[in-house]
């Protein structure tokens, strides 16, 4: 780290051993050793620390049958699946008792039906076991099905950490939310205030407002809508909505995504139901109105530089 501390509940970590810290490490490619088999990949790091044979096997062998793996103890990692191997990585990581597990996108080499089971194991696992798990992952789905607490980091820097429902629904930057997904980002000037309003412009000569405190004329402004929380065709009132051209439509199944261009923004999305799509269906190049709530509408913060 560049500055500050690193600590463990009330404990400073910074300049201790990695064996002294309270903590175990699983890495993105498992790291398992090739030529030996699962016990004693799994007793390895307990061998380094001099535990004798019976002890470390044994205890390998328990964390094995914790993963529900001891039927393949004798097998190389080579032998076993993609799931299999994260199993064997785990209870490596967790033979040490830590008091806190990192987690290095453990999920990213798995395909998408076994990353889902997995993903369900581990939340699991964390309940049972009670300890930290600090889990790194570019998949916002990944992170909103098992934190407890979200962390979302750029360039180093904290831009917002809370539970994953706040997180999802009020992004703290710009940054947040279009990193989360489904959320439209838009950004403009502030001209004035109206009725309790913000008014501000933004490119393509359109003028919007949303609910918020005074603010200075010129000042910059973001706002995110969800992409659930605009409809289209309807006419939108004063500034809450404008009107862009349809670029793409995308069936899904029970929802339909349309991306609008319009007020300076490429691909403005819109999710709707499939029947209320279909019941007024619009297509590429079509001119739409859309519109929000001006309680849909957040406005987003921005980090001192």
């Amino acid at each position: 780290i560049s500055s500050g501390d690193v600590r463990l509940g009330n404990t400073v970590v910074t300049d201790l051993p990695p064996a002294r810290r309270g903590t175990a490490m699983m890495f993105q490619s498992y790291a398992l050793f090739p030529h030996l088999d699962l016990i004693d990949n799994v007793a390895f790091s307990l061998k380094m620390k001099g535990v004798g044979k019976e002890e470390r096997r044994a205890k390998a062998l328990d964390m094995l049958k914790l993963m529900q793996m001891e039927a393949y103890a004798s097998r190389r990692p080579a032998q076993l699946s993609g799931g299999q191997q994260q199993r064997v990585a785990l209870a490596r990581a967790l033979i040490t008792d830590p008091e806190a597990l990192l987690l290095d996108e453990p999920l990213s080499a798995l395909d998408p039906f076994l990353k889902i089971r997995m993903r369900a194991e581990l939340k699991k696992l964390q309940t049972s076991l009670g300890i930290t798990f600090v889990h790194v992952t570019h998949s916002q789905e990944e992170a909103m099905a098992l934190a407890d607490l979200i962390v979302v980091m750029n360039d180093g820097r904290i831009e917002q950490a809370a539970h994953p429902r706040i997180v999802f629904e009020r992004p703290a930057t710009a940054f947040v939310a279009r990193f989360m997904g489904d959320h439209n980002v838009i950004s403009g000037r502030v001209t004035g205030s109206r009725d309790g309003m913000v008014v501000f412009d933004v490119p393509g000569g359109v003028t919007l407002a949303t609910s918020g405190q005074d603010r200075e004329t010129g000042e910059p402004i973001d706002i995110a809508i969800r992409t659930n929380h605009v409809r289209i065709g309807e006419a939108p009132a004063m500034g809450l909505g404008y009107t862009g051209i349809v670029s793409n439509v995308e069936y899904r199944g029970s929802t339909v995504k349309l991306s609008v261009n319009g007020a300076g923004i490429d691909d403005f999305t819109v999710i709707v139901d499939d029947t209320s799509f279909f019941a007024r269906p619009v297509a590429v190049g079509d001119a739409v109105p859309i519109a929000w709530d001006a309680e849909d509408a957040i406005v987003l913060g921005r980090l001192d530089s």
